[in-house]
């Protein structure tokens, strides 16, 4: 008794030096991090597939309209999504989420057996992954926001996060490994099997929540117990109705704004760089591992730490700071003969993605936990994936519109810099109106997520 007593605490002094984790949270974190890991990793094996499945035709005529159709089916599955949740508790319906997913890359692998070489399948499945990868993480996050309350959400969010970035490192690792050895549709069956093991953790921390609501009779339980309620188009109104919300999705929108400008920068410069795919292939996966490394350690060792410390309005605004000073020394660079336009563009794009995973990202999604239910099922689907889409589309046309009138990419940079610093603005106002409503919370805010009480007692 004295050995497990004294694991436990190790156990918990690593967690409290690695974030601020507190002992009787530690179950329920590490399961939300499994739980999470499971999701990212994933999606994660299936992304290269997705990417080669859009070159089906072998051609890239047709990626305008693969985009234009991941829009359309978001639009299409989300009321449906809210029809099904207005009905169901989120203790019944989140799992059977996970469970259609599983499903669905079940009947891809049934397609691709029998059909290998069918373009319509591979185009099917670009869309699918598109909407999915959005998705689940969207029910994730809600879901967090459900089991955690605002100032937990400061200190533990960070550290959840990190499961995302480890799940980024370790899906791009395993199809590569396997790939070639076990094929396509059996890469498609692990990631079905990742998908089952993200079902049981939905499962373990639901009865972790239930345990405490049983332990703690006068906690409240109704975010998982009882159904979203509403309609099946009700978050519409709840968004527009909003101006907290309206603020959630214009941040979102201005930082698919940020990244899909960068990205056509990106494309421009690893054209000219960069002669061969191999080695543009080579870059990309050595940025990917930058990246998730330094999210990783951002989220375990700093973003709860800046969270506490600064509060919401300085770190919804970091990241977007730090793009407006990127976007002016790409424009910068780009009057300058002989700049090392590559470097300085590698450097902005890493700090961009890595500081959106760990910073911006868990800042986001918390955000969420000081509103209804309904808010955090229906609107935060909408904001996620159709607010996140649409903006990748207007992005996209912006940017080549400007570049038809003739814009320079230094005039094309200063506009970035632009929206950036509206970003910047944006998430400052959302951050200090989440610092408001905290200084008047409510009853359905104080909800105390599961404690274990025997760790509680060490």
């Amino acid at each position: 008794m004295t050995s497990t007593t004294g694991k436990a605490g190790i156990i918990a002094k690593i967690f409290k030096l690695a974030s601020k984790v507190e002992p009787g949270e530690i179950k329920a974190v590490s399961i939300s991090f499994i739980y999470l890991f499971s999701v990212m990793t994933s999606y994660a094996i299936l992304r290269p597939v997705r990417d080669a499945m859009a070159l089906a035709s072998n051609t890239t005529d047709d990626l305008p309209w693969l985009f234009t159709a991941t829009f359309v089916t978001s639009i299409i599955a989300i009321p449906t999504y809210w029809a099904i949740i207005s009905r169901h508790a989120p203790s019944t319906f989140l799992p059977w989420v996970y469970a259609f997913f599983s499903f669905n890359l079940l009947a891809f692998y049934v397609s691709f057996t029998m059909y290998p070489a069918s373009i319509a399948a591979a185009y099917s499945f670009f869309v699918w992954v598109s909407v999915f990868n959005l998705f689940v993480i969207s029910v994730f996050w809600s879901f967090m926001a459900s089991l955690f309350n605002k100032d937990q959400a400061r200190r533990l969010f960070g550290f959840i996060a990190a499961g995302a970035s480890a799940g980024a490192l370790a899906g791009p690792a395993i199809t590569g490994s396997f790939v070639v050895r076990l094929g396509v549709n059996n890469i498609i069956l692990l990631s079905a099997s990742l998908l089952i093991a993200s079902l049981l953790c939905v499962l373990a921390l639901i009865r972790i929540k239930q345990q405490h609501h049983i332990d703690n009779p006068d906690l409240d339980e109704s975010d998982l117990a009882n159904p979203v309620g509403g309609h099946f188009l009700s978050g519409f109104p709840l968004f527009f109705k909003s101006p907290y919300l309206l603020g959630i999705g214009l941040f979102i929108l201005l930082y698919t704004s940020v990244s899909t400008f960068l990205y056509f920068f990106q494309a421009g410069i690893f054209i000219d760089a960069f002669q061969t795919t191999e080695i543009r292939t080579k870059v990309f996966s050595i940025v990917d591992f930058i990246v998730n490394t330094l999210a990783i350690l951002t989220q375990l060792f700093g973003t709860a730490r800046l969270a506490t410390r600064y509060g919401l309005v300085i770190t919804l605004a970091l990241v977007p700071l730090l793009m407006v000073i990127g976007f002016f020394a790409l424009g910068s660079a780009f009057l300058v003969v002989n700049a090392p336009i590559l470097i300085i563009f590698l450097a902005v794009q890493i700090f961009r993605r890595a500081g959106n995973y760990a910073i911006a990202r868990p800042a986001r999604e918390m955000l969420f936990t000081i509103v209804d239910k309904e808010s955090k099922y229906k609107v935060k689907n909408l904001i996620d994936i159709v607010v996140y889409r649409g903006g990748d589309l207007v992005s996209a046309w912006t940017f080549a519109g400007l570049k038809f009138m003739g814009v320079a990419l230094a005039g094309i940079a200063l506009v970035g810099a632009s929206v950036a610093a509206l970003w910047a603005l944006v998430g400052a106002l959302l951050g200090r109106s989440f610092e408001a409503r905290q200084s008047t919370p409510s009853a359905r805010e104080d909800k105390i997520v599961y404690k274990d009480p025997v760790a509680e007692r060490r």
